[in-house]
């Protein structure tokens, strides 16, 4: 009987854009990665600033953010996807890239997530909204961030460098 190989960098999966066009993780290769589980209507939500002002200081360094919006906590992005990106873009000026709405935990998770939530382990996986996935500009696991690290706090600014200076293999 032969398995599948398993899965060893984020670039092997694939979202769809929240405009419904495929997004394939793989177009990020070369590029340090922060991929965000997100919701409109969570206190927490003003982080989609800071991680617009991330976004736009670090992209031309190599820097993506993706933002992945999810229902799973306390049923804080009920918002279809046309919805979600008016408002993130009307309140929040957010130009980085948005996946369609996505199940981040449990069996039902999206398979980056299950395959991310492993990397972490089991006190690094999404507890709540904003949470933060790190990866090198390989697609290899770095680190996670819990929702209440801001996106432009010295922790996640110092490990989003060192994944900028890191060579690509």
């Amino acid at each position: 009987m032969h398995t599948a190989p398993q899965p060893t960098t984020a670039h092997t999966f694939s979202f769809e854009a929240i405009d419904g066009r495929p997004l394939p993780l793989a177009t990020f290769r070369g590029k340090a990665l922060l991929v965000v589980n997100t919701a409109s209507a969570c206190g927490y939500t003003p982080q989609y600033e800071s991680l617009e002002r991330l976004w736009r200081a670090r992209r031309d360094e190599g820097l993506v953010v993706l933002g992945v919006p999810c229902n799973d906590f306390g049923g804080q992005e009920p918002e279809t996807e046309s919805q979600i990106a008016q408002f993130c873009s009307r309140d929040y000026g957010v130009t980085f890239p948005l996946t369609r709405k996505s199940v981040v935990k449990g069996k039902e998770a999206h398979p980056f997530y299950r395959w991310a939530n492993e990397q972490a382990g089991a006190i690094g996986q999404p507890h709540w909204n904003f949470h933060k996935y790190l990866f090198d500009r390989d697609g290899r696991f770095v680190t996670w961030f819990s929702t209440v690290t801001w996106p432009d706090s010295a922790k996640v600014t110092a490990a989003i460098q060192a994944a900028l200076r890191a060579r690509v293999t």
